[in-house]
């Protein structure tokens, strides 16, 4: 390396440049920049091993056989100080003489940079999944005051529109002396059973394709044939109900409280739709839901009382008792049927 002006060259760049020779990688020229970052630790050894943190020997010789560069990342300097490096080393011909050329480039910005981005891909991930945890807690809560059907609506137009069903079978019931018990009892153990009782409900509702269109207190509201239409909407309801009372009767019989259920249903056309601007909530309107709500009145414990519109609907499939006309405010006289349980003869 006689050439001054080369050398002046090479001492004004930025780069870490070494020239070494390619038998034992000894260093025989480096400049001020390479220097600086692999200062000599006094030894009297000047090889690249030595002196570059991070550098194969083994592999350095294995890709420069091949022909190809040998490139590392490694780092220098010591406390606030220390920069990233990336390190090349090509073997390269002067005057006629093999020797191996080493570049090193500071890429600290660069890993910063990716490194901040790196960070901001992990944030924005997290708050991604902790976003679609809390769609999902929203969705499981409308889900519990709407149909699906309802829900995807909403979400998809912003607004639902009221609906007439036809076709629709409204069960109602409440239980005997409830406001006697909440008066006598532990309120928490009370509420707890009540929650017991009506978690049950759902999973008896959600089996045969009904909805569950509110509670209010210890009243229990479920339909079907809405807001999907069903043919068999009566039939659902009719076997929501027994086993629905089948549930009270073994849960009585275990028991010391005693639940009794009055439960009136009634089949004919009603209005569903969402109420509410701040808070949602799916109802259900119209006579059919009215005259549902008197039979339930009108049934006696553990009773399931029919109106004639859904007797006439279930009669060949189930078994029922013919209770004569009664009274039914704002219905006039009504025929009414209490609902003992499935025909043995249904095929």
């Amino acid at each position: 390396m006689e050439d001054g002006a080369l050398k002046s060259v090479l001492q004004g760049l930025g780069l870490g440049v070494a020239v070494c020779d390619p038998a034992g990688f000894e260093i025989e020229f480096e400049n001020a920049s390479f220097f600086g970052w692999f200062p000599p630790d006094g030894g009297a050894t000047e090889s690249l091993p030595a002196r570059v943190p991070g550098f194969d020997a083994d592999r350095a010789r294995a890709r420069l056989e091949k022909g190809r560069p040998y490139v590392f990342e490694t780092e220098a300097g010591t406390g606030a100080r220390v920069v990233s490096l990336e390190v090349e080393v090509r073997a390269a011909t002067l005057d006629g003489r093999d020797l191996l050329v080493v570049e090193c480039r500071n890429v600290t910005k660069r890993r910063e940079a990716e490194y901040m981005l790196d960070s901001y891909s992990k944030m924005v991930e997290r708050n991604t999944r902790e976003l679609q945890r809390e769609k999902d807690r929203v969705e499981r809560l409308l889900l519990n005051l709407m149909p699906r059907a309802v829900y995807e609506e909403m979400t998809e137009y912003g607004s639902t529109t009221p609906t007439r069903f036809d076709a629709a079978t409204i069960l109602m019931l409440d239980f005997v002396g409830f406001t006697s018990m909440a008066v006598s009892r532990d309120p928490s153990a009370l509420i707890a059973e009540l929650n017991d009782i009506f978690t049950a409900f759902d999973r008896i509702v959600e089996l045969f394709g009904c909805e569950r269109i509110k509670t209010v207190g210890d009243a229990y509201m479920a339909v079907a044939g809405l807001p999907d239409p069903s043919p068999d909407h009566a039939h659902s309801i009719a076997r929501v109900a027994l086993r629905m009372r089948r549930y009270l009767e073994r849960r009585n019989d275990s028991h010391p409280e005693q639940w009794l259920g009055r439960i009136g249903i009634n089949s004919g056309p009603v209005i569903g739709s969402l109420v509410g601007v701040q808070k949602y909530v799916y109802d259900i309107f119209g006579p059919g839901v009215n005259l549902a709500s008197r039979m339930e009145t009108l049934a006696e414990p553990m009773q399931i009382l029919l109106s004639a519109d859904t007797y006439e609907l279930i009669r060949d499939e189930f078994s029922c008792t013919d209770q004569g006309e009664v009274e039914v405010k704002g219905f006039g006289m009504q025929r009414v049927f209490s609902l003992e349980g499935e025909s043995s003869s249904r095929g």
